[in-house]
């Protein structure tokens, strides 16, 4: 009887000891999220602006040049 306790005992250690190490994990995952997600959106926004600055360009350059680079 005493030696089913002490194998109880120990699976609720294994139990709360993976239970700790997973919210430690899930805690870590979360924050990677984030800044992944910060990441992106700084990358996106980034993007956007060379894409802006490239139409920019593009529309300042004379009609000659445009259509001489769409018939090569």
């Amino acid at each position: 009887m005493i030696s089913e306790f002490e194998l109880l005992a120990e699976k609720v250690t294994r139990l709360s000891e993976l239970a700790h190490a997973l919210r430690s994990e899930n805690a870590r995952l979360r924050n990677e999220v984030t800044s992944v997600t910060t990441q992106n959106a700084d990358l996106q926004h980034r993007m956007q602006q060379a894409h802006d600055r490239v139409s920019a360009l593009l529309a300042q350059l004379p009609a000659e040049v445009l259509n001489d680079k769409e018939a090569a």
